[in-house]
């Protein structure tokens, strides 16, 4: 077993407490990632200080902003090796959670950690945003959509706003350059009819790591145009 101290204590700082058998799992979430890594590229952070603090607690900093308690529904777009969205099932099992990504592979390990640790109200989903956007079963579903080091922030806007519902939030794990890309989103944000509630800069524990996360409100449901066809968020962003 390794030593979770350092987000044992990050979370209390938020009056959030963690059981045994909660660290044995993000243990066993750790072991199982690396294993995978050497046949499939889940992350570059392999040591497991450094994917305590870059990964872990980096995942769970959504606490400084949104209280995570209750049944609230939660979608992790483009969740690669499963953070932020499997860190969060594992701290608040309360979460009804989907994993989604484009790649099959990716999404093939997160399964097997589900099985492994025996989580409930967890599902992976594979697909393209721009057209799960527009499926009735998850357009407008979730009470929050999370994403990390996807794309840039009016991007990731028409992708990930279709999936929440009315008076729901949209979390954007960004590094430093988060307000540079806050600046060019102010279109974005307009047209998919939501608005900025915070931008919160801050500087990950022991270490020098800049942080940023911006938290946007769904105000009102996106028009049905968006997301448009693949491909075209990107090459010709809102």
């Amino acid at each position: 077993m390794h030593d979770y101290s350092k987000l044992i204590s990050y979370l209390s700082q938020y009056g959030v407490t963690v059981s045994d058998d909660q660290i044995k799992q993000l243990d066993t979430y750790y072991e199982m990632m690396i294993e995978t890594n050497k046949s499939l590229n889940l992350t570059a952070i392999t040591e497991f200080d450094d994917v305590l603090i870059k990964h872990y607690i980096d995942s769970v900093t959504i606490i400084r902003d949104i209280d995570m308690s209750g049944k609230k529904s939660l979608i992790d777009v483009g969740t690669g090796a499963g953070f932020p969205g499997m860190v969060l099932k594992i701290i608040f099992p309360e979460l009804k959670i989907t994993l989604f990504d484009s790649l099959q592979k990716r999404l093939t390990f997160l399964d097997e950690v589900i099985s492994t640790l025996g989580l409930s109200d967890i599902s992976t989903y594979h697909g393209r945003a721009e057209e799960a956007g527009h499926i009735s079963s998850m357009r407008e579903q979730y009470d929050l959509c999370v994403s990390r080091a996807v794309a840039n922030l009016p991007v990731l806007c028409e992708f990930c706003l279709p999936f929440v519902k009315n008076g729901g939030r949209f979390i954007a794990y960004k590094s430093d350059k988060g307000n540079i890309e806050l600046e060019s989103a102010a279109h974005a944000l307009t047209v998919l009819k939501s608005s900025l509630v915070k931008e919160d800069t801050f500087t990950l524990p022991d270490s020098d790591m800049v942080r940023d996360l911006i938290i946007i409100s769904k105000d009102s449901s996106c028009p049905n145009t968006y997301p448009r066809k693949p491909g075209t968020p990107s090459k010709k962003p809102l």
